[in-house]
């Protein structure tokens, strides 16, 4: 016996599948996804590739089509894009009110009938605070902000697409300032929308890290473009090159209503690239205001001191004939002292040499001839000369004898030695 099998067609069997979807799955449902990829048709229909990825792993765990058609999108688009700041681009996620469907060609997909933006918000929320807090636990987050402003800042490395609306405001606010002051700026060319805006920044930063000496600053100025294009500046690989990098950084990249990550961890946040602008002449204007309250502070100083030595002086001027007479005084004074001082030392002098040589005399007088002879000595001559010793003198010899009172001659018999005795 045999049995007759049941076949069905291609078509029929998603047919089948098309119709138990509509029946199991009826209504509309808000669904979570991630946006791997969107593209707008010529037909003002908006195609998205809906991915969940497992949050530890990353893996890619589900897949589905959805389609916003031209109708619905016309409306969809500005609504989300004014409130986010986004554009439907891939990398966002997004929650959306979806009916699915099965068609027997085209297999599934979503109906993307409503999008909710508060959910992409927390998300860029969350993503924000998330590389805040990686920038925080790493110890980097205010590393730029603690960076001091030289007194005159006055060169600056520019980072900006040169054909950038906001470029040019730029430089025609700093060249036509009211007062006048020289700032002097290099650019450093850098795509600011788009896919290669993280990665052009990055690399002007580091070129003119290489020459960081020539540069008090950095400025980087977007001004205009899409908002959407904005999240190009909630990255952490910019935001910590920007956070540790060696030159204190300016951002001005045109949007008032939100700070991006960039703008949180810089050194100053402006809103556009006019008020970049502005920020500086206000510095260089600061300085200038400083320099001239210096400048008036040193010109009273110097005032206040001359008029000061001159009272002094004339002070001086009109006590000068009582100083002098006084000084007169006390020289004549200190004369008078140092002559009487003089006058007492020349006395004690000549009478220390009065005494001495009245000692002198006296020794002199003492050991005299005469003296002697006074005393009862005598003395013997020989041929005119002191005889001082026996030897002098030999038998037959004629000698004087000297006595006090007169002169007697005598002649020599013998001589005898003490010695012999």
């Amino acid at each position: 016996m045999t049995t007759e099998k049941k076949e069905l067609s291609l078509y029929e069997l998603n047919a089948c599948v098309r119709d138990a979807l509509q029946t199991s799955l009826p209504e509309r449902y808000w669904v979570r996804a991630e946006v791997s990829e969107a593209r707008v048709h010529s037909s003002g229909h908006c195609y998205l590739e809906l991915i969940e990825k497992e949050e530890s792993s990353g893996r890619t765990i589900a897949k589905a089509r959805a389609t916003i058609w031209a109708a619905t999108f016309r409306l969809l688009k500005p609504w989300f894009e004014q409130s986010t700041g986004q554009t439907l681009s891939a990398g966002i996620k997004i929650l959306i009110l979806a009916s699915p469907s099965f068609h027997e060609l085209y297999g599934y997909s979503l109906t993307v009938h409503d999008i909710d933006p508060a959910y992409t918000l927390g998300d860029a929320a969350r993503r924000r605070a998330a590389i805040l807090q990686q920038l925080r636990d790493e110890g980097v987050a205010d590393m730029n902000k603690e960076l001091v402003w030289p007194a005159l800042p006055q060169r600056f490395a520019v980072i900006s697409s040169p054909s950038a609306a906001g470029y040019g405001d730029f430089m025609n606010q700093l060249q036509n300032n009211p007062y006048g002051y020289k700032v002097y700026t290099a650019l450093f060319t850098a795509s600011m929308q788009g896919a290669q805006t993280e990665s052009s920044i990055i690399e002007a930063l580091d070129r003119i890290a290489r020459h960081e000496n020539l540069f008090d600053g950095v400025v980087i100025i977007r001004g205009g473009g899409a908002t959407s294009d904005l999240n190009s500046f909630d990255s952490y690989p910019l935001a910590v090159n920007i956070a540790q990098f060696p030159l204190p950084v300016i951002t001005g990249i045109g949007h008032e209503r939100d700070d991006t990550v960039i703008d949180l961890v810089a050194n100053t946040r402006v809103k556009t690239p006019t008020a970049a602008a502005e920020w500086i002449i206000a510095r260089l204007h600061e300085a200038d205001l400083h320099v001239a309250g210096l400048s008036l502070a040193l010109s009273d100083e110097v005032r206040n001191r001359l008029q000061r030595e001159k009272q002094t002086l004339q002070r001086a001027t009109a006590d000068l004939p009582r100083l002098v007479e006084r000084r007169i005084l006390n020289e004549r004074h200190r004369s008078d002292l140092w002559l009487e001082q003089i006058k007492h030392a020349l006395r004690s002098r000549l009478d220390a040499e009065r005494n001495r040589l009245e000692t002198l005399e006296k020794t002199v007088e003492l050991v005299s001839p005469h003296s002697l002879l006074q005393r009862g000595y005598s003395l013997t001559l020989h041929h005119g000369r002191v005889v001082k010793s026996i030897d002098d003198l030999a038998p037959g010899d004629t000698i004087e004898t000297l006595l006090a009172d007169g002169t007697a001659v005598s002649r020599v018999e013998n001589t005898q030695s003490a010695k012999n005795k």
